[in-house]
């Protein structure tokens, strides 16, 4: 099977940087699978699951936020708000969001606050789903 470079940029870190054979994304309307010599495209991904099978057909998880994924000429750039492995999620750390966002969200707040509000909750949510598998 071909391979194709991949770079997982997050906000804080270079996840990924190499080559693979496969990546299931969450994509905005859908998972999506990308092989090598995929036709160019751009998608808006939406927090969920990321998997990567590598060059020696391993698989590698992560949870990553919401952003973007471009693929041009079998390089694929995928730029995400964070990207974590299973492993690396604090379970109690998430709960503690979760009440948190939770606790905002019964509050009054502006629009911009009630919509942090919910994506912290997401977040928080989406770690905790992860970190139980």
């Amino acid at each position: 099977m071909k391979t194709f470079s991949l770079k997982v940029l997050a906000s804080d870190r270079v996840f990924y940087d190499g080559r693979c054979k496969m990546v299931i994304l969450p994509a905005t309307d859908g998972q999506l699978g990308v092989l090598a010599n995929h036709g160019d495209m751009v998608v808006a991904l939406d927090m969920g699951k990321m998997r990567i099978q590598k060059e020696d057909d391993t698989w590698e998880t992560a949870l990553i936020g919401k952003g973007v994924m471009q693929d041009i000429n079998n390089r694929m750039v995928i730029l995400t708000e964070f990207a974590e492995h299973p492993e690396e999620i604090d379970k109690r750390r998430a709960e503690e969001a979760k009440r948190r966002a939770e606790e905002q969200l019964r509050q009054k707040q502006s629009i911009l606050e009630y919509h942090h509000s919910k994506a912290a909750l997401a977040r928080a949510l989406a770690r905790l789903k992860e970190s139980n598998k």
